[in-house]
């Protein structure tokens, strides 16, 4: 493998093969109901990675009904994890969020939890909890870090720093638990160098998978707008294959890659429109990579202080 691909790696943790199920359990965010301001992330539109089986008004236990079904139709020995996803799964009391885990647990081929949250939403008795279920479960905690640059993160209405990113993603560490983190490449305001900078400060941190994806502009959102009045630039095809090919070589090698690309709706999308599938996107990367002999960490230089 020239890259350390989550597919495979999940594959050799069970003996079985493994899906996420998607789920909403109607959490809300801090930049959106004004505890830290309103309106989200300006990039941001749930609907375009939300399954159409998800659907806040049903139960933890009928959207993974949905979910398995859904998945049983392509696949037979399987299990599941349940993936809590839109907004911020932690944004909640203890004994809240409990609930809603454990009924998730409770139901029948969940193995785990995915849980997709912000830094800033994480304390010490929540991670110690999750510890415990870790003895047992399969747990990840998945973080919007987004981009290592403040100033990017002020502009897209983030909320909080990287600094605060840093520090969950250490605390979760210590607690022993899977850590992930969900960047953005090509955010506004930040060329090709300062995306490259941010392999080499994510690789100093303690995180197991990463999962980055091209900047998308979404109808609808404030990014939109502003892309509208004062257009930054897109990556094509062609430049972000570079960029990833860049980045991959960069990157810590045992960092597993949950993926490096992402495909909103048609109907959502405005920019970029490279009218590639995923998996195309995914072959002509690899193709890339071969002919160029790069892999994951070819270029891998550590650092010790960020």
């Amino acid at each position: 493998m020239v890259y350390n691909d989550f597919g495979h790696w999940i594959s050799q943790q069970f003996p079985f093969k493994i899906q996420k199920i998607s789920i909403d359990a109607g959490f809300s965010c801090p930049n959106r109901d004004g505890r830290i301001s309103f309106g989200g992330c300006t990039f941001c539109d749930n609907k375009t990675f939300s399954p159409a089986y998800t659907n806040r008004a049903n139960s933890i236990a009928e959207q993974i009904e949905k979910g398995k079904s859904f998945f049983k139709r392509k696949y037979t020995n399987m299990k599941f994890l349940a993936y809590f996803q839109a907004f911020t799964n932690t944004y909640a009391p203890l004994d809240y969020l409990k609930a809603l885990y454990e009924e998730a647990l409770m139901q029948d081929d969940i193995i785990g939890l995915v849980i997709g949250t912000r830094p800033d939403c994480v304390n010490e008795d929540l991670l110690n909890y999750l510890a415990e279920v870790n003895r047992t479960k399969f747990v990840l905690i998945e973080y919007g870090v987004e981009t290592i640059h403040d100033a990017t993160l002020e502009h897209i209405n983030r909320g909080h720093s990287f600094e605060s990113s840093a520090e969950a993603i250490r605390m979760t560490h210590e607690k022993g638990l899977l850590t992930g983190a969900h960047m953005i490449l090509g955010l506004p305001r930040e060329n090709k160098d300062m995306i490259l900078q941010q392999a080499d400060i994510m690789s100093a941190l303690p995180i197991d998978i990463l999962k980055a994806h091209q900047m998308q502009i979404i109808k609808g959102t404030a990014l939109a707008k502003e892309y509208a009045t004062t257009p930054f630039h897109i990556f094509s095809v062609e430049e972000y294959i570079e960029l990833i090919a860049e980045y991959l070589s960069r990157l810590r090698p045992t960092i597993v890659i949950d993926r490096f690309v992402s495909e909103a709706p048609k109907d959502l999308l405005i920019a970029p429109q490279w009218g590639l599938k995923n998996y195309e996107f995914t072959n002509l990367l690899a193709n890339y990579l071969k002919k160029n002999e790069i892999s994951q960490g070819c270029k891998y230089n550590p650092i010790t202080t960020i």
